[in-house]
């Protein structure tokens, strides 16, 4: 896939609770929301070698890693560890954007503080264009990006994922990593459908809940209720793809890979509260951890 810069906008000002027209009222509640965001834990993370992500992690756990349990540098291992698969997780959803080139130009849609677009640029070589409601943490993502001199090709602005400035059909490819559950997907895949170019790919990470279960269950209802969010089932994803150009390509359930990742959190420092729910939620298989791949057509 190929394709030129996204057309040149000017940076939307970054003053705190912002955000660009049209938004709606749940808009703004979650964009304080993340303003206000204040727990340790994205932070702490990120301070392991200066990728600062807002997702969650997938892969075996390390035990050799953490050392012995008496051991006075453990917390601070184990804190390495879970960045370790936080970081596999970024790096499984890039590697479903299939052959990115250097000149081509990709959109993160609710970026975050940035991990993962700085990820893209290191291992493409490509600008990256990341977009998110909260003017805190577009903020700290250019400020990053400024630290690592590479603020020509990573840039993060104020914007609604569902009304982007970038041209139509000009992005090579897109993604959301854990930041759909925050929009009406049938909008947001529209958007993305209008972005990428006719062959580009489109790659999310999320959590939904599973249609065979029947209905949302209580421990999706308090992942909900704590993120403010508002969780999809699998089959809305891939309903609302299909009306919207986007073809999977694949479909990977990462539920299993993810457990260990909320197991070793839970006896960490960084405890929010809403582990065991993601735990609980995962074991009975009400709750799924999934990517998908699509081709826009």
């Amino acid at each position: 896939m190929t394709s030129t810069d996204l057309t040149a906008t000017p940076t939307l000002s970054a003053a705190p609770g912002l955000i660009p027209s049209p938004a709606s009222p749940y808009q703004g509640d979650i964009a304080r929301y993340w303003d206000q965001e204040a727990r340790p834990v994205n932070l702490r993370l990120g301070d392991v070698d200066g990728l600062y992500h807002h997702h969650y992690g997938i892969g075996a756990v390390d035990r050799t890693a953490l050392g012995d349990a008496g051991d006075d540098e453990r917390e601070k291992k184990l804190i390495s560890e879970l960045h370790r698969l936080e970081s596999a997780q970024a790096e499984l959803l890039l590697g479903h954007l299939g052959d990115i080139a250097p000149d081509d130009t990709l959109v993160d849609a609710g970026c975050g503080r940035g991990g993962s677009m700085v990820m893209a640029h290191q291992r493409f070589g490509c600008r990256v264009e990341g977009v998110t409601l909260s003017a805190k943490q577009a903020d700290f993502a250019n400020h990053r990006a400024r630290e690592l001199r590479i603020e020509d090709h990573v840039r993060a602005r104020v914007c609604n994922m569902l009304d982007t400035p970038f041209e139509t059909g000009r992005a090579a490819a897109s993604w959301n990593n854990e930041s759909t559950m925050y929009v009406d997907l049938h909008d947001l895949f529209a958007e993305h459908s209008r972005i990428l170019e006719v062959g580009g790919r489109y790659v999310t990470i999320t959590g939904c809940w599973n249609p065979r279960y029947g209905q949302p269950s209580k421990w999706v209802s308090q992942i909900n209720a704590h993120f403010e969010c508002n969780i999809h089932s699998r089959r809305e994803y891939l309903r609302a793809m299909a009306d919207n150009r986007l073809v999977p390509q694949a479909v990977i359930d990462l539920t299993p890979d993810t457990l260990p990742y909320w197991k070793l959190r839970a006896t960490s420092s960084l405890v929010t509260g809403i582990e065991e729910a993601f735990v609980k939620s995962y074991e009975d298989r009400s709750f799924q951890y999934v990517l998908i791949a699509a081709d826009r057509v």
